[in-house]
């Protein structure tokens, strides 16, 4: 769910335009792409990465060979722990990019969205260890 919230909002209310005149849409995390292109696709690969693993979950019990159920086992902790390295990196890039965007009428629309996003990144941090 934490992962809908912080795709779900850098997409629908993280890009501005630069101004009345311009039809150009800008990402309110310092106007850097990056950050906002690097939320959105930790949000989905968190997001199809549950949904993968909820399916593994759900047929765990028909796995009857041994060595599957370890590697199953072993590639749902790597995702986890791998998942929680890339949400500590979404966090910090996020906070900092948020630290150093300068407040303009554009930016303010979408700063409780930019705030969502940097809040639930770092509560994905808790959920994926403790997943891990």
């Amino acid at each position: 769910i934490f992962s809908i919230v912080v795709f779900g909002s850098i997409v629908n209310e993280c890009y501005v335009n630069r101004d009345s005149q311009s039809s150009e849409l800008l990402c309110i995390f310092n106007e850097n792409e990056s950050a906002c292109s690097y939320g959105i696709a930790v949000g989905l690969m968190a997001f199809f990465g549950c949904i993968f693993f909820f399916v593994v979950d759900l047929q765990f019990q028909q796995i009857s060979s041994v060595k599957d159920r370890k590697r199953a086992v072993l590639l749902d902790l790597g995702f986890s722990g791998f998942l929680s390295f890339l949400w500590f990196v979404a966090f910090c890039f996020l906070a900092n990019q948020w630290q150093r965007t300068t407040m303009s009428k554009g930016v303010s629309q979408g700063a409780d969205a930019a705030r969502a996003a940097i809040t639930f990144s770092f509560f994905s941090i808790i959920v994926w260890v403790s997943s891990a």
